[in-house]
């Protein structure tokens, strides 16, 4: 079992930047693909990056790319997000996942992903 907890949302104006940091309990976080999944009011959740457990290899939505990085840290067992350039359509609550196996064509689907937190809301302002 494993338990995603996020943090470093809030609220910043367009063109500003945020990292958020989700951190994960057991001793097996090194094993595990994580992945930031986001769902704004109304909308369906949606992918935006993800990393393999070894860090290798990472993932971006067309929306983020050049904008956001994603990485982790396996000695302190989080996961980063930074997301720089942010724009009000970025809003919505922003969640971690972690998965068995880093999927190299389908790492976008939510359902490849086992375990998932409760989100952090980021808000940014025009």
């Amino acid at each position: 079992q494993v338990q995603l907890v996020e943090s470093g949302g809030g609220l910043v104006q367009a063109g500003g930047s945020l990292r958020l940091s989700c951190a994960a309990s057991g001793r097996t976080f090194s094993s595990y693909a994580m992945a930031w999944f986001r769902q704004a009011p109304g909308q369906e959740r949606e992918f935006v990056t993800a990393i393999s457990s070894s860090g290798d290899s990472t993932a971006y939505a067309d929306s983020v790319k050049d904008r956001f990085t994603i990485s982790r840290g396996n000695s302190k067992n989080t996961v980063y997000l930074q997301m720089n350039s942010l724009k009000p359509e970025d809003t919505a609550v922003y969640y971690c996942a972690a998965g068995f196996t880093y999927y190299s064509a389908t790492y976008y689907r939510s359902d490849r992903y086992d375990y998932w937190g409760q989100g952090t809301q980021v808000t940014v302002s025009s």
